[in-house]
């Protein structure tokens, strides 16, 4: 095995251009770790209707997806502690599975990722850039409590997706119990617990986030 160099401040600017190309690219070269949970399941009769609203909420989570990457990744950039810049590349990579699972799953359902990715990749990026500036333990609790937003909107998802949809649910279920996972792991390497009145600012923001991308 080959000895780890330190990168320097331009090879992880060039690294990150390098993900962030890959992210937003529609029908990107990433490849998950583990096989879509919809694979197995055969796919349902849905109505026109029934797919139009699946594929607007799995629209929705991959955008969701989208900004978990950028997040991690400007956390990861600004990190001051080696394991939490781990940590933060090992989520990041761990949510390329969910990322990859949602674009196959709109493209099964004939639609679109949302145009408003790039917008929402830079804004995710930053606040997570700036998140890893203020300290480690700011950065792990901020994706605690992204993940405990995330986890509610896939949790709605499950009563709003059409009961037909079953590779769609399948898909979600699986998110839920890693995206919740992730909230866990974050509290436990240090994270700070967010007050109630920074999280409802999270839920705002996230809102025009859902509702921008259900549509757009």
């Amino acid at each position: 095995m080959m000895p780890s160099r330190h990168l320097s401040l331009i090879d992880n600017l060039i690294i990150n251009a390098d993900r962030a190309l890959r992210t937003l690219a529609a029908g990107s070269d990433m490849t998950c770790e583990r096989p879509s949970p919809a694979t197995p399941i055969h796919e349902a009769e849905l109505s026109d209707a029934e797919r139009k609203k699946a594929a607007a909420l799995m629209r929705v989570n991959h955008t969701g997806e989208v900004c978990a990457q950028a997040l991690y990744q400007g956390q990861a950039l600004t990190a001051k502690l080696p394991n939490v810049r781990a940590e933060m590349e090992k989520a990041a990579d761990e949510e390329i599975d969910h990322l990859v699972w949602c674009q196959k799953r709109i493209d099964a359902l004939g639609s679109h990722t949302s145009y408003l990715n790039p917008l929402w990749y830079g804004l995710s990026f930053a606040i997570g850039a700036g998140a890893g500036l203020i300290s480690d333990k700011v950065s792990l609790g901020f994706v605690a409590a992204t993940e405990d937003q995330v986890c509610k909107h896939l949790q709605s998802h499950l009563t709003q997706l059409p009961e037909a949809d079953v590779r769609s649910r399948a898909v979600v279920e699986q998110m839920l119990i890693d995206e919740a996972q992730h909230a866990e792991v974050a509290l436990e390497a240090g994270g700070y617990r967010f007050p109630g009145p920074v999280k409802g600012v999270m839920t705002l923001v996230s809102k025009v986030m859902t509702s921008t991308s259900y549509h757009i």
